[in-house]
This record gives structure tokens, sequence and C-alpha cells, in this order.
């Protein structure tokens, strides 16, 4: 066989290779628990409970990597918040994980502190809890190899709402089988993960992490994925138009304690 052909083969034979093995793998769940937090000494509550109790527990059960993030400082008064991200399996092990920790000794003592504190000083204000189910075109999440400091990263977590479910099945496609997700890589996007929304507040949707170096790097991508010639013919496709009503966008870096 000619050196030409062995060269036209073999990038063949990966792509066919990354194509079975993504039909091989089973599509993740993911949790996406926010924290709401009023003062300073309840983030402090919190960070401790995860960092001593929930983290490694969930690691001893071989669930991870947990990434936990906050969002970036702004002008304005920082929003207390903390998001955790917890890969799944499988439904099974997402619906028996409260079940498996209140049964664990070690935990319960490890986060008694947060586990036993008083209706009238709470850890924390509120919690929000979003169930998503891994696309087929990214089925396993994925970790980033940033080096840059960790306040400096941006974990990019977008919210694309559609008018109806059949329209966000719509804008799943683009994503699985229009190109999208290929582009987001050829482009360099550093994806954490592309979900669609099970059960959460803002239905129907669905959710995706990129991350970046820092905001420089943040703001050149996007500018690189709008003038994109993939993404002109996606958006100017008919089959894919008015596909999302709504999207936010929010800004997070990793805490020190985080998986990724």
């Amino acid at each position: 066989m000619k050196k030409n052909s062995l060269k036209t083969l073999v990038p063949a034979f990966v792509l066919l290779l990354t194509s079975l093995n993504l039909q091989a793998q089973k599509q993740q769940f993911y949790q996406i628990k926010i924290y709401s937090l009023d003062n300073d000494q309840q983030v402090r509550n919190t960070d401790d409970y995860l960092v001593k109790a929930y983290l490694p527990t969930l690691k001893k059960m071989k669930i991870g990597p947990v990434g936990v993030f906050k969002p970036r400082p702004k002008d304005t008064a920082e929003l207390k918040q903390i998001y955790v991200l917890v890969p799944f399996s499988s439904l099974e092990q997402f619906e028996t994980l409260e079940t498996k920790l209140a049964g664990d000794k070690a935990f319960m003592k490890s986060g008694k502190t947060y586990i036993n504190a008083p209706y009238d000083n709470p850890p924390y204000n509120r919690v929000e809890s979003i169930l998503l189910k891994a696309f087929e075109g990214m089925p396993i999440l994925k970790t980033p190899d940033l080096d840059t400091p960790r306040k400096d990263r941006v974990y990019e977590l977008r919210s694309y709402e559609s008018a109806t479910e059949a329209y966000n099945r719509n804008k799943v496609d683009m994503f699985n089988k229009g190109g999208e997700i290929q582009l987001f890589d050829r482009l360099v996007f550093n994806p954490v993960f592309y979900g669609e929304v099970l059960a959460g507040p803002k239905m129907p949707n669905l959710m995706y992490m990129t991350t970046f170096t820092d905001q420089k790097s943040r703001d050149a991508h996007w500018e690189a994925f709008f003038s994109s010639p993939e993404w002109a013919k996606l958006k100017a496709d008919p089959k894919y138009r008015n596909n999302v009503s709504h999207s936010d966008i929010l800004f997070l870096y990793p805490t020190e304690y985080s998986d990724y």
C-alpha cells in the first residue's frame, strides 16, 4: 500500500473508532445543585461541608469527577451562590444517593454541623436542583486541562429555553446532528458537558458548559464561533429557526477544591 493511501486511511480509521466509542458509551445524567447563600458564614459552612463530607463521600462511592463553582466577581455586589455539578451513570444512582449518604456513618459525622444545623441558623438559604441527560454527541462529562489560576478561568454555563418541547428537541438535534458540537470542538471550546434538562425550573431547555483560560480567551473564542462558515450555514438553515426563545449566560470559576 502506498504511503499516501495510509495517510488517508489512518485519520478515517481514528474517526471510525471515535464514532463507535461514542455509540458504545452510555449517556450520563447530571445534577446541578445551586446553593443560594445569604451571608459569608453560610458560604463558609457550605464550603466546609462540601470539602470535608460531600465530595469525599461521593469519591468513595465512585461518583465523579465533581465540579464546584462560584460566580465570577463583578463590579456589583458578588452573588453568593455555589454550583455543584455531579455526574451519574444511571437514574438509579441519582435516585438512591441521598439514602446512601444518610446511611454512611463517616459522612454523617464529618458533615454533622451542616446536616444538623438548627432551623434558625441554616447553612444556606435555598438549594435548587436541576437534572439533565447528556447529549448523544457527548455522552460523558469531560474535565478541561487548563493551567491558568482558577480565579482567572471562565466556566461559561449556558441555558437555552425553547417555546415548546418540539423546538427544544430541534435545538438538541442542532447540537447532535447539525454540527454545533463539532464546531465547538474544532474551535477548542473545552466543553464540560451538554445536557437536556429533564427536571428544573425553566423548561423546556438545555444547558451546557464550556471553559476558557480567561475572559479574553472566552471573548476571542465566541468571536471565532460567530464568524465561522459553519455557524453561518446553521443559522441560515430554516430547519433550525426559532428553536431558542430565551438564553441565560453565567460566568463561573472553579473553587480550589473542585475536581476540575
